[in-house]
């Protein structure tokens, strides 16, 4: 069973950057497609972010520029960059993978953003 673990989050002030990590274990190859998700205090979660094995990204519309996923297949993590820290950009942060046609994710990490 494939497990993701997020880490990276923290409280920053606006405009600063951040790198999200999504540590998998035991291996990533297992995984095909991953993502982001976040989910804001009284809001429902949202999509963020997806990339594929072969590093074929996509972005919500509310992230594009600001945010980059990637992948690193040899240290079996999953990142997310984010640039330009917003307050809106608070939330819990969860990285999810398909595997074995079935989403598994991660507990989160809280990313709070000081104006």
């Amino acid at each position: 069973q494939v497990q993701l673990v997020e880490s990276g989050g923290g409280l920053v002030q606006a405009g600063e950057s951040l790198r999200l990590s999504c540590a998998a274990s035991p291996s990533i190859f297992s995984i095909n497609t991953m993502a982001w998700h976040r989910q804001a205090p009284g809001k429902q979660r949202e999509y963020v972010a997806m990339i594929t094995s072969g590093a074929l990204t996509t972005y919500d519309d509310s992230v594009k520029g600001r945010f980059t996923i990637s992948r690193d297949n040899a240290k079996n993590t999953m990142y997310l960059q984010i640039h330009s820290l917003k307050p809106e950009d608070s939330a819990v942060y969860y990285c999810g993978g398909l595997h074995n046609d079935r989403w598994v994710w991660g507990q989160g990490t809280q990313v709070i953003v000081s104006s």
